[in-house]
C-alpha cells in the first residue's frame, strides 16, 4: 500500500506551510501529493507550485470540478501538468455538489452520471490527441452547421496514458468509476465498511468493462493525528464531521450524510443534520458519534495507526492519502512522519 498526502484547500494563511508539507512528503517518500478546490483556489495553479518545487511526488487534483471547465480545457490542463512535471500528473474529476455546480459555476446539476461518462470520454480522446469530434446528450463537437472543425491538442503530455480519478460516494458512481476510471477518490471511509460501502460497487463497475480490480486504485483520504489520547484526538474533527454529514449540500443532497446512513449512522446523520442546517453548528457537531469519527479518520499513537493501516489494506485501499491534522507546520510534519513510520510497521511498505 502507498501513502499520499491531501493538501485541501490552498489559502487561510498556510500557503507557506502546504508547500512545506509537500516538499516534507517528497523526501519522505509519499506517492502523491493532492489538492482541492471548491470555490477559492484552483487545483492546477496549486498543482503547478507544488510540482515547481519538488522532485519525485506525483502531484493529483482532487478534484478538478467537472462544471468549472469545459472537458476540452480540463484535457490541456492535464496534458500541461503533466508535460512540465515531467510525468508526474493524476487527473482526479467530480461533479462537486448541486450548491456548488449552480449557485457557483451556473450549471445545472442534472444527470451527474452521464455528464461524468461524456466528461471522461471527450477527455480521454483529447488527451490522446486524436482529432476531437464527439455526439453526446451534453456536449457535440464540434457545433453542427458552424465554422468549428474537428482539431487535437497540440501539447504532447510526458505519458501516453494519464491516471484518472473520479471522486465516487453513491452506489451508482462507483460503479461507473470502476467501469470508466483508473482509480476512486474516497472520503469518510470506514475500513469496517468499505467493501459493502465502496470496493463491491467499483468491482461491479470492473467486471462490467471486462477488468478485474488489479491495476485500479482505491485511493481514500483520512485525516491524520498522532498521540495518546484518542478522545481527544476525535474531539478535534467533530467540526469537520459535521460540516459534512450536516452541511454540505442540500437537506435532499448530502452525499456524505447518505454514507454515514449506508454506515449504520441513520438516526445520528439526520440528527447532525438538523442541527446544523438549523444553525446549530456546535450541537451538530456534539451530536457525531464518537464512533463514526474514530472509524474515518486515523488516530492515536503510531502503533494504533499500523492496525488500521493493516486493515485498509486488508479492506482493498492501494493508496492511503492522508490529512496530517495540526495547528502548526511543527505538528503535521511530525504527523507525516508518523505516517511513514505507521506504514514501515504494518509491514505494507
Amino acid at each position: 500500500m502507498r501513502l499520499g498526502i491531501n493538501l485541501g484547500y490552498w489559502g487561510a494563511g498556510m500557503d507557506g506551510d502546504n508547500l512545506a508539507v509537500a516538499q516534507e512528503a517528497d523526501r519522505l517518500g509519499y506517492d502523491v501529493c493532492w489538492a482541492a478546490e471548491a470555490y477559492g483556489s484552483d487545483a492546477p495553479t496549486v498543482l503547478t507550485w507544488v510540482a515547481a518545487q519538488t522532485e519525485s511526488i506525483d502531484i493529483g487534483s482532487a478534484i478538478m470540478q467537472i462544471p468549472a471547465r469545459q472537458p476540452a480545457m480540463t484535457a490541456m490542463t492535464a496534458a500541461t501538468l503533466d508535460s512540465l512535471s515531467g510525468g508526474r500528473f493524476r487527473l482526479g474529476l467530480g461533479v462537486s455538489g448541486p450548491q456548488v455546480s449552480e449557485g457557483w459555476y451556473g450549471v445545472k446539476f442534472d444527470k451527474p452520471l452521464a455528464r461524468t461518462r461524456e466528461y471522461v470520454e471527450i477527455v480521454r480522446k483529447a488527451m490522446s490527441r486524436e482529432r476531437l469530434a464527439y455526439e453526446g446528450q451534453h456536449w457535440t463537437l464540434p457545433l453542427p452547421d458552424g465554422p468549428g472543425k474537428p482539431i487535437k491538442l497540440t501539447v504532447h503530455p510526458q505519458r501516453e496514458h494519464i491516471p484518472l480519478y473520479i471522486a465516487a460516494i453513491g452506489p451508482k458512481n462507483l460503479e461507473q468509476t470502476g467501469e470508466i476510471a483508473d482509480g476512486a477518490l474516497l472520503i469518510f471511509p470506514s475500513a469496517d465498511h468499505l467493501e459493502d460501502t465502496a470496493v463491491k460497487h467499483l468491482r461491479a463497475g470492473r467486471e462490467k468493462a471486462g477488468k478485474s480490480m488489479d491495476g485500479f486504485d482505491v485511493c481514500p483520504t483520512l485525516p491524520l493525528a498522532v498521540g495518546d489520547d484518542v478522545n481527544g484526538l476525535a474531539d478535534m474533527f467533530r467540526p469537520y464531521t459535521a460540516l459534512y454529514v450536516g452541511g454540505m449540500g442540500s437537506r435532499k443532497q448530502n452525499f456524505y450524510n447518505q454514507l454515514a446512513q449506508r454506515m449504520g449512522y441513520e438516526k445520528e446523520a439526520a440528527e447532525i443534520q438538523d442541527k446544523y442546517l438549523g444553525g446549530d453548528k456546535a450541537g451538530a457537531a456534539a451530536a457525531v458519534p464518537h464512533r463514526l469519527i474514530d472509524q474515518t479518520t486515523l488516530l492515536g499513537p503510531v502503533e494504533r495507526i499500523a492496525e488500521r493501516m493493516q486493515a485498509y489494506a486488508a479492506a482493498g485501499v492501494t493508496t492511503l492519502t492522508l490529512a496530517p491534522a495540526g495547528f502548526t507546520l511543527e505538528e503535521r510534519i511530525t504527523a507525516l512522519r508518523a505516517g511513514t513510520d505507521a506504514l514501515e510497521r504494518s509491514g505494507l511498505a
